[in-house]
C-alpha cells in the first residue's frame, strides 16, 4: 500500500501528537482532512531491532481519545463475540488480517518473530480498536469490517479543531 513521505514538518506534528518521537516510520498512511498525519505506517522491525507488529499506528489525538472511550465502553468484547457468532464477518475479518500482513511486507523485510501475526487481535478477536481504526483509515473502507464499524461509531472526529488549534 503506498504511503506518503514523512517530512520534517510531519515529524514535528507527530512528536506533538504523541509527546515523543515515533520509531521506525515508513511514511504517512493517512492524513486528516486538515493535512496533518493521522496514521503512520511503521517498519516491521524498529531501528533498535525490536519486532513491531503494529503496521498502522494511529497518531491523531482526537481519534486516539475517542477510540479509547469506545474500548472502555466494551465495544471490543461485543465485536469479538460477533466474530464467533457470524461466520461471514469472521471470514471478512480474516481477509483483513491477510491484507494487514501483506501491507507489512511492503514496509520492510520479513520479521520471523512476528511471522503470521498481524495486530489488534486479528484474525480471531478484537484486542485493540486503535489498530483496527488505523488499518481502516490507511487501507480505505471495505478492507477491515470492524475497523470500518469503529470509524462509523467515531463519526467525523476530525471536524473539531486539530491539536494546537482552537
Amino acid at each position: 500500500m503506498p504511503v506518503e513521505p514523512y517530512s520534517d514538518a510531519d515529524a514535528s506534528v507527530v512528536e506533538q501528537q504523541l509527546g515523543r518521537q515515533p520509531r521506525g516510520v515508513a511514511g504517512v498512511a493517512w492524513r486528516c482532512p486538515c493535512g496533518k498525519p493521522g496514521v503512520l505506517a511503521t517498519e516491521p522491525r524498529l531501528p533498535d531491532g525490536t519486532p513491531f507488529p503494529t503496521t498502522y499506528y494511529l497518531t491523531c489525538p482526537r481519534a486516539v481519545a475517542a477510540v479509547s472511550t469506545m474500548e472502555a465502553d466494551g465495544v471490543m468484547a461485543e465485536m469479538s463475540q460477533r466474530l464467533v457468532d457470524d461466520p461471514a464477518l469472521a471470514a471478512h475479518y480474516y481477509r483483513a488480517h491477510e491484507a494487514y500482513l501483506a501491507a507489512r511486507a511492503e514496509f520492510g523485510p520479513a520479521v520471523p518473530e512476528i511471522g503470521g501475526i498481524s495486530a489488534g487481535g486479528m484474525p480471531t478477536r478484537v484486542k485493540c480498536l486503535h489498530v483496527l481504526v488505523g488499518h481502516a483509515l490507511a487501507a480505505g473502507r471495505g478492507v477491515n469490517p470492524l475497523g470500518d464499524e469503529a470509524l462509523d461509531l467515531l463519526g467525523e472526529f476530525w471536524a473539531k479543531p486539530c491539536l494546537g488549534e482552537q
